[in-house]
This record gives structure tokens, C-alpha cells and sequence, in this order.
């Protein structure tokens, strides 16, 4: 009888030594936080619709002329991603856009533009901006703002959806879409970074009045006359 005891006595111990094991491997785990991301609107109120008359509220219709000879113009919406578009008219303002490339060009995905580098690393000198993930979905001619790792560092760098890319969806601050000349998007040259890169020869909004912006003709070379190749040093 007291074998018995005894024996269950120490049974009760283990059994309480495996639950405190347990117990004691999960304090010792990191804290699991949500990420931290402002939600614009939710599916219920939200404007997917974009208006394309570029004569409508000119303040967020973003025109881009491009190096290939062609103008894009871009339906800004603050309702979508408010600092975003704050930021974007802040440095377009400032002539930051332009003389930059479209450094990473990649065919049926997209075309991404914003660094001043050229490299893919650079941005402005202003703060990187808290994202604005939203519910606008990512079809064809969404302009969407680009980052790193971390959902937060979104800063002056943007990419245009050549075909519908669902997967961005809520992972990225998408801020306006094209309205018009997705043509002259789809005629950026491809690469990583492209060989001959197109370039935004200026960046304004439509309220500014800007004329476009055009690529400048190759200086003609000199023509070829007789004296030249009399005086020829060649034999």
C-alpha cells in the first residue's frame, strides 16, 4: 500500500513536470505582432471606378512625357492612398521626376521609375511614408507605389501594371491609373535595367499647363562634299 502511494506520488510529479515544460518554451517566444498598416477604405464604400476625362479636377491628373515621344496620363486618387498622392504631386511639383529612367522594365509584369540613381536604391530626401495598402486591384495601367521589405518604405519610387497582378493586392499602396496613352507605357524598353532606357523627360500635372515635352532630334551629321575627300589624308 505504501509502494502504491509512493509510485503515485511520483507519477503526479512527472505529470506536472511535462505540463510545466510547455508553459515555460512559450514565454520564451517572441511576441508575434500584427503588422501595422493603414487600411484606406474598406470594400463597401470603396471607388474603384476612375474618372477618365482628363479635363476633370486637372490637380490629380498626373502627366508623364516620355523619352519614346509619347505622354502618359495618370488619374491620381487621394480617396485610394491620400499621402501617397500628397507625395507624388509634392515632387513632381519640385521637378524631381524629371531626367529619370525606368530602371526595372519587365514584360508582362511591369515598369518601374523613381530612383534617381538609376540603381533600384535611391529615392528623395523626404521621409518614406506609412503604406496605405487599399482595395484597388492591380489591372492593367494601375500605378502603384514601389517598396522594400518593409511594408512602410515606400519614398519617391512607383511601377505601372502592364497586365493584371492580383498577387500585389494589399501589398502595395496603389495611388492612381492611366486614363490615357497605355500605348506609349507599353513601348518602354524592357530590362533590368534596359540597355537604351526610356526616360521621363518631364513629369507636371494637368493643372499646370505644361506644354509636352518632347525628345530632342539627333543633330544631323555633317554632309559629305568633294573638297572633303580630295583633302583626304587616306590612300
Amino acid at each position: 500500500m505504501k509502494f502504491r502511494s509512493t509510485g503515485s506520488l511520483v507519477l503526479a510529479v512527472a505529470l506536472s513536470a511535462l505540463v510545466a515544460v510547455p508553459a515555460m518554451a512559450q514565454k520564451e517566444k517572441p511576441e508575434i505582432r500584427p503588422l501595422e498598416v493603414e487600411r484606406v477604405q474598406s470594400s463597401q464604400s470603396f471607388p474603384y471606378a476612375v474618372d477618365p476625362d482628363q479635363s476633370h479636377d486637372p490637380d490629380n491628373v498626373l502627366y508623364l512625357d516620355l523619352s519614346n515621344g509619347g505622354r502618359v496620363a495618370i488619374r491620381l486618387m487621394p480617396q485610394w492612398a491620400p499621402h501617397h498622392v500628397e507625395r507624388i504631386k509634392e515632387l513632381v511639383k519640385q521637378g524631381f521626376y524629371n531626367g529619370i529612367i525606368f530602371h526595372r522594365v519587365i514584360d508582362g509584369f511591369m515598369a518601374q521609375t523613381g530612383d534617381p540613381t538609376g540603381t533600384g536604391q535611391g529615392g528623395s530626401k523626404l521621409p518614406d511614408l506609412t503604406a496605405e495598402f487599399n482595395d484597388a486591384p492591380h489591372v492593367r495601367g494601375t500605378v502603384s507605389m514601389a517598396r522594400t521589405d518593409d511594408p512602410n518604405s515606400a519614398n519617391s519610387q512607383f511601377f505601372i501594371v502592364f497586365y493584371p497582378r492580383m498577387g500585389l493586392d494589399h501589398k502595395y499602396s496603389g495611388f492612381g491609373r492611366v486614363i490615357a496613352g497605355m500605348d506609349v507605357v507599353d513601348a518602354i524598353q524592357r530590362g533590368e535595367p534596359p540597355a537604351n532606357p526610356t526616360k521621363i523627360l518631364q513629369a507636371s500635372l494637368a493643372s499646370e499647363n505644361k506644354a509636352q515635352a518632347l525628345p530632342v532630334a539627333p543633330a544631323a551629321a555633317p554632309a559629305i562634299t568633294a573638297d572633303m575627300l580630295r583633302n583626304s589624308k587616306s590612300k
